[in-house]
């Protein structure tokens, strides 16, 4: 017999996961009563000098326990970890985290603790919404744009369906300066089809004035790429998505500049950078170790030089100035913005940022890109503060995707469930539920790629590969189960545009392929529809709780449960067909025969129902 405690069982603690600040959190301890221990504390510990030690007091005995209980609050907002420390017949042991469910003795893991502000809330549309991601360039070409200040030199593909230019020039560059001429208004003109999709947010890549097709190399922050369109397309576009209620998140790209910008200005064109200028009033955004030619710049490239982000002119330019960015685009009708590289941007800029941001708008998103577990990040050797000080709403939640992808490769439930529930002890209920869950975005291969070919050849060779038709049927098989698992896991499923349709693509730039309009894979984009709807329908898989029942290691089967409402979600990942009954309203079906009040799920199969 081991000590007793498990904190994902509110028999151990409540509240489940993290807390706020001052709010009562409740332990239980079982410790067997041949340890004859006469005492048991708590002890909490932070990465700065605070902690805390709490006593327990026994309650009762009971099977050959003693229990022991106590109840504490936390006056700090912080990222705390435990252990238990109890006082033995022989001395003190502590107590440690084993596994997921375990303990040991003397040594292993510390439980994780997040207190978080009492004022922190994230906006209620968000919960569970259906987000759209779009690369701008590749989505839909409406009309033309005035080129007359598009900066030099670029060219836009004749053939919508041309594969994105990948080689590099005779000096070695991959300019990224091809282009195929999607639009603000392209998109603005297929709000129906999304509206369709009951997609209930977009989010754009980076729509300000920039030289490459990708633009996160900002060259003006305050004005659309002119290939996109006006500031006018872009009210247009914001202000009819919010008739048929969809937001509409920028990318905000605030680590670096492009060289070629209005800021740094390398290349001479603009007239007052910190480059063409001396005396520039962007000078001091930028970290010089020899002027003008040596300067840091984000990931060593050097046509994106890095911003000093807390410099007083550059605070006032993005976020404090009157006409700031982030009010220049909100005035204009965007709805919240997502944060590049948020890892690279200190927390007193995040704190600032949306301080603004709602100060603007109350019910404005700011979400963070994050690729690994973002309550306990370490980034630039500081822990980071994007929950327990109240910074962000939400992350990109790529720790569900690893888990999704992990399970198709090697289909083993229990790990399964352990990484989500990981992520949903580690976050604040409000942020859980806003989470973007992606299966693919613009820095990943495309889902059926990874699904269907574990080619790793040269970029050449990937350029012009594609699936045969047998491996895109086993791919699109394994799609739906994954989009079924990303559509009702807790959290905004994230659709990267074309991943419905059935586009392909290995990493960048044939991840970006543009949408093929008119050749859509009807039958997945006809499950993606169905997902969506059901997402917007039942409570439960916007806001609800989350607990797993694990039929065998090769089924996933969890319940999403609120105010009565259970919704099953079952996924057969093993290789032979599985056999359940049904048991309430079949919601969803992807390789399932129904026999009477029987479902026969083959593999990879998958049901969704409602109690």
């Amino acid at each position: 017999m081991n000590v007793a405690f498990n904190c994902l069982l509110e028999e151990y603690k409540t509240p489940f996961g993290c807390v706020m600040e001052n709010q009562p959190c409740s332990l239980t301890v079982k410790v067997p009563d041949y340890y004859a221990v006469s005492g048991v504390d708590v002890i909490l510990t932070t990465d700065t000098a605070y902690g805390m030690q709490v006593s327990f007091e026994l309650t009762d005995t009971q099977d050959g326990y003693q229990i022991y209980k106590t109840q504490f609050s936390l006056p700090r907002c912080g990222l705390y970890f435990y252990h238990f420390r109890c006082q033995g017949a022989q001395g003190p042991f502590q107590v440690y985290r084993c596994g997921e469910t375990d303990t040991s003795i003397n040594q292993g893991d510390l439980w994780q603790l997040t207190c978080y502000p009492q004022q922190f809330h994230t906006p209620k549309a968000y919960a569970g919404a259906v987000m759209y991601q779009i690369f701008p360039d590749r989505f839909f070409r409406s009309g033309s744009c005035d080129l007359t200040e598009k900066l030099q030199p670029y060219w836009v593909h004749e053939n919508w369906d041309d594969t994105p230019y990948y080689l590099p020039n005779e000096h070695g560059e991959v300019l990224n300066n091809d282009f195929f001429g999607g639009n603000l208004r392209g998109i603005r003109e297929k709000l129906p089809y999304l509206k369709r999709m009951h997609v209930d947010v977009i989010y754009l890549n980076p729509i300000s004035m920039a030289f490459s097709n990708h633009r996160y190399d900002t060259a003006d922050y305050m004005r659309p790429d002119p290939m996109l369109g006006t500031e006018e397309d872009f009210s247009a576009l914001c202000a009819d998505a919010h008739k048929l209620g969809m937001k509409v998140i920028l990318d905000g790209v605030f680590s670096h500049t492009g060289s070629n910008s209005v800021y740094f200005d390398r290349n001479h064109i603009f007239g007052h950078g910190a480059v063409s200028d001396p005396n520039s009033p962007y000078r001091s955004w930028f970290d010089f170790q020899e002027y003008p030619n040596r300067y840091t710049s984000w990931w060593g490239i050097d046509t994106l030089p890095c911003v000093n982000e807390m410099d007083p002119a550059f605070l006032e330019h993005i976020i404090t100035g009157e006409n700031s960015v982030i009010a220049h685009w909100m005035s204009l009708g965007a709805d919240g913005f997502r944060l590049d590289v948020a890892d690279e941007l200190p927390d007193d800029f995040i704190a600032l940022f949306r301080q603004r941001l709602k100060e603007l708008n109350p019910e404005a998103l700011l979400l963070g890109e994050v690729w690994e577990d973002a309550s306990n990040k370490i980034s630039y050797g500081a822990r980071r503060k994007y929950f327990s000080h109240g910074e962000l709403d939400s992350v990109m939640n790529y720790p569900f995707r690893s888990a999704i992808l992990s399970f198709l490769a090697q289909p083993d439930a229990n790990s399964f469930r352990a990484n989500i529930m990981s992520v949903v002890e580690h976050y604040p209920q409000e942020v859980l539920h806003c989470l973007m869950n992606s299966l693919s975005t613009h820095d990943t291969p495309r889902i059926l790629t990874l699904l269907g070919d574990s080619f790793d050849g040269s970029k050449q060779e990937k350029a012009n590969r594609f699936l045969s038709e047998d491996a895109k049927l086993w791919a699109v098989r394994r799609e739906c189960a994954a989009a079924a698992l990303q559509f009702t896991l807790p959290g905004m499923p994230c659709i990267y545009y074309g991943d419905e349709a059935g586009l392909e693509g290995f990493e960048d730039p044939f991840n970006r392929r543009c949408f093929p309009w008119g050749r859509e894979l009807t039958s997945l984009q006809t499950a993606y529809e169905s997902l969506s709807r059901i997402k917007g329908r039942y409570a439960a898989l916007k806001r609800g709780h989350i607990t797993f029942e694990n039929p065998n290691d090769h089924v996933i089967h969890f319940i999403r449960t609120l105010n009565g409402q259970r919704i099953h979600t079952i996924v057969n990942g093993g290789s032979d067909p599985m056999t359940l009954p049904i048991t309430g309203q079949l919601l969803f079906q992807s390789y399932i025969n129904m026999e009477k009040r029987l479902l026969h799920l083959e593999p990879w199969g998958v049901a969704i129902i409602l109690e």
